[in-house]
């Protein structure tokens, strides 16, 4: 995939934010996960060039060394979310994140208005008792956007939702898809772009999607890597 081809994967309602799904083949996936339980040792086992493949998007052109060159993996549980926050000022202003295992809803907010973010057109304020950042500005507890991310899948925040807005993904056992007399496209700004038919008969349906056990690689650029961030960056770059 190049970067001529991205556009096909932007997130509607956003002017740069994409949604890339089966960015890799279940058996990438498999053996980036196996590779979470084991040394990161060399094993002989060939694998995609993926920071290639995120490269060649052309997302971190503008950015020091052109491509990620620090990556994060977490393990996340059913049961178990991340709080609204922001990447902070030490990154270039984009993230990828790729996803393993199972879905997530991931969920972009925006700080109170009064509180000098930069709000995205036609979003709700929401009543009092709002969440707080670690920065002491409290939060509009209602998402500004909600997308979907399947199994493998890549996506990338850039611009405004990246520099002025934070990001999260609720600690729940299952994801809920209540039907409220919008369309599907309106709950998950990237119905459109799903590839998995229960996920999207869920969001259309109103119904339940059970979490799994999900991993996220988390690709980012920034002036200096630790030495394991730096050791998962070459496998990731096909060196195994």
């Amino acid at each position: 995939m190049s970067a001529a081809s991205l556009d096909a994967y932007l997130v509607p309602g956003t002017s740069t934010t994409y949604y890339i799904p089966e960015f890799i083949t279940e058996d990438e996936e498999e053996y980036l996960i196996r590779k979470k339980h084991l040394s990161l040792g060399g094993s002989g086992y060939k694998i995609a060039d993926i920071i290639g493949r995120i490269r060649a998007l052309g997302v971190f052109k503008d950015s020091a060394h052109g491509e990620p060159n620090h990556i994060i993996m977490n393990e996340y549980a059913p049961g178990q979310g991340i709080m609204p926050h922001e990447d902070g000022p030490a990154y270039h202003p984009v993230v990828a994140t790729l996803s393993l295992g199972s879905h997530a809803v991931f969920n972009y907010y925006r700080y109170k208005p009064d509180t000098d973010a930069s709000p995205l057109p036609g979003v709700q304020i929401s009543a009092p008792n709002e969440p707080i950042s670690s920065t002491g500005r409290p939060i509009d507890p209602t998402p500004v956007l909600a997308v979907l991310l399947e199994p493998r899948s890549l996506v990338i925040t850039t611009s405004a939702l990246y520099v002025s807005h934070l990001h999260g993904i609720d600690g729940l056992l299952e994801d809920k898809f209540e039907e409220d007399g919008r369309p599907p496209q309106e709950r998950i700004a990237n119905y459109d772009l799903l590839r998995g038919a229960a996920e999207r008969a869920a969001i259309a349906n109103g119904s339940i999607l059970e979490r799994g056990l999900r991993y996220s690689l988390t690709c980012r650029d920034v002036e200096k890597v630790a030495a394991m961030g730096g050791a998962l960056f070459k496998r990731l770059r096909g060196t195994v």
